[in-house]
Parts: C-alpha cells; sequence; structure tokens
C-alpha cells in the first residue's frame, strides 16, 4: 500500500465528464490520474445494445467527454452502491471504439492493451486510454460512491450504467500524442 500510495501521490486529477477536452493533452504514457466524477460503464454486450439502439432510434444519450469504464459489477452488498468493480479485458470492446469516440468518448478505463487501430483513433479524435487494476474489484470499488442505472437494468452487469468516483486511481496507457 506504501508503493501505491507514493505512486499516486504525485498524481494528476481528471474530473468527468470534462469541460474541456485540451486538459487531456496534459496527459503522459504512464503518469498516474486520479479520477473524480461521473463515468460511464458498460462491456462488450453493453456497447452493442448502444449502437443497435442509437441506429433504430429507440435510445439517445449525451456521450460528449464523458469516459467509459469497462466494468461488470457482482451484486452491491448492503450498504455499498457495488459489489467487485474490476475491469474487464479492453481490447473485447475494440470493435466498438471508433463508433464510440465519433459519438463523443473522450477516454476509456480497462485493463490490457489496446489494438494497433484502436490506438490509431484514440489519436485521432483526441481521446485516451486507461488502465486500472485487474483483480482489485473490491479495492477500486471503495472509491466508487454511488452507481445510477442508464439503461436496460434487466440485463445485470451488462447494463448501461454510471458511477461517481473520487480518487478512482489508473494510469494512462496511450495519449492523444
Amino acid at each position: 500500500m506504501e508503493n501505491f500510495e507514493k505512486f499516486f501521490k504525485k498524481s494528476k486529477k481528471l474530473y468527468f465528464p470534462l469541460e474541456n477536452r485540451e486538459v487531456l493533452q496534459e496527459h503522459r504514457a504512464g503518469a498516474p490520474v486520479l479520477i473524480y466524477g461521473w463515468i460511464l460503464c458498460g462491456r462488450d454486450a453493453t456497447h452493442r445494445k448502444i449502437l443497435e439502439s442509437l441506429k433504430t432510434g429507440e435510445f439517445s444519450f449525451n456521450f460528449k467527454n464523458q469516459a467509459i469504464y469497462y466494468v461488470g459489477p457482482t451484486q452491491a452488498p448492503p450498504g455499498k452502491p457495488i459489489g467487485s468493480a474490476r475491469p474487464t479485458t479492453s481490447s473485447r470492446m475494440d470493435a466498438y471504439m471508433e463508433e464510440f469516440l465519433k459519438l463523443g468518448i473522450c477516454a476509456t478505463i480497462g485493463k490490457g492493451k489496446r489494438s494497433y487501430k484502436v490506438v490509431q483513433a484514440l489519436k485521432e479524435y483526441k481521446a485516451v486510454y486507461l488502465a486500472t487494476f485487474g483483480g482489485a474489484g473490491a479495492f477500486l470499488a471503495s472509491f466508487i460512491e454511488k452507481l445510477e442505472p442508464i439503461a436496460w437494468e434487466d440485463l445485470g452487469p451488462e447494463a448501461f450504467f454510471r458511477i461517481k468516483v473520487k480518487n478512482f486511481p489508473a494510469v494512462v496507457i496511450n495519449t492523444i500524442d
């Protein structure tokens, strides 16, 4: 825990949704960040459902300057907003990435590497990829203050929802440069 605190002591803060996307230019690969505010959440089935529903017009949402965390949480224990909140492997969302960047997403949060095509798209759309700690779902849940459903609650962990976070730790992996 001491090394964790030492590493994140020098971190910059990111507040989502961003007021100004240009703040992302300040962040370099390998730099620690602490995330505050509201971040969207969903996995691959969620991404598929969102894009299908947007095309048919049965759903609309403003994704501009938002971050999305690739997470499929476990059920919340009594008195907590969420159960385990470990990240999902980000490459599972690579097929949907460019469409979400076109919608206005400016940051994605997950684990693992992204494809070359996604890294290039992040640069083109001036977005970043942040990684957080795989296997640390209970730890990451401690930074989540609130969970709000957005759509498809019946899908359980594949629902589209958002979480309010404070001091949520991540590391910049891919930048806009």
